[in-house]
């Protein structure tokens, strides 16, 4: 919940003129108020344009939510699903992002699934069961064919904002457990398909690192993509 429509308008466009030379794909999750604007100044871009979340019903008596197909509508070519804030604040259940995840597909989104351990779950050693549970309760019901354009987001809730960083080493092997899940959910060859984001406070100072490892395809960016210069760098990571 940041930045004026102005505001998201001229960071947008200056992601867009530096997409040419960042490392790999670029999308901006806005607010919905400031969607279709900078849809239209991504327009023609690489630069994908995606929403923060969505609800699941189509439409109908629910104030205040947005449809899949309004965010398709206003441009969307993506989703975040089930944000560790959304889980955190608003009591989002597995359930409601199997929900929402049903909802982003049929209406053509690449919904980006968000999954990741508290503090209190990581020093009580629970990790690896949270991540199981999350994956499981909110790809359940879908088959491979369905989840073709699914990403995965890896969100250690203990890593943002707290003072506390992960380790690269950490991150990976988050990552490759997740894999190891989808492995079991769907085959070898689905689990390498699928992109898992890593989305635990990353900045243009550990962002090499982080890619550097085998299991994490990309980065969520919080905070720093606020900031034009720590975003860019971000962009145009240097793994090797």
């Amino acid at each position: 919940m940041n930045l004026t429509l102005a505001q998201s308008v001229e960071l947008a466009k200056v992601v867009r003129d530096a997409a040419g030379s960042a490392s790999g794909e670029v999308a901006v999750c806005v607010p919905f108020t400031a969607l279709a604007a900078v849809g239209e100044a991504l327009k023609g871009s690489s630069v994908r344009l995606g929403a923060q979340d969505v609800y699941w019903e189509a439409s109908g008596a629910f104030t205040g939510e947005i449809s899949a197909a309004m965010l398709a509508d206003a441009g969307c070519a993506m989703v975040v699903i089930g944000h560790s804030e959304r889980r955190k604040l608003f009591g989002e259940s597995d359930e409601w992002v199997n929900k929402k995840l049903g909802a982003a597909l049929k209406a053509g989104l690449t919904p980006i699934v968000c999954i990741g351990e508290t503090l209190d779950e990581r020093e009580s050693q629970k990790t690896w069961r949270v991540l199981e549970t999350q994956i499981a309760g909110g790809l359940k019901g879908f088959a491979p064919a369905d989840l073709a354009k699914i990403v995965i987001a890896y969100e250690p809730v203990w890593a943002i904002g707290t003072g506390k960083t992960a380790m690269p080493a950490q991150a990976q092997e988050a990552h490759l457990f997740v894999r190891g899940q989808l492995k079991k959910l769907h085959g070898e060859g689905f689990a390498q398909g699928v992109r898992i984001l890593y989305g635990g406070s990353v900045t243009a100072e550990n962002v090499d690192s982080l890619m550097a490892q085998a299991d994490v395809d990309g980065a969520l960016v919080g905070g720093a993509s606020l900031k034009k210069d720590s975003f860019l760098r971000i962009m145009g990571f240097k793994s090797a």
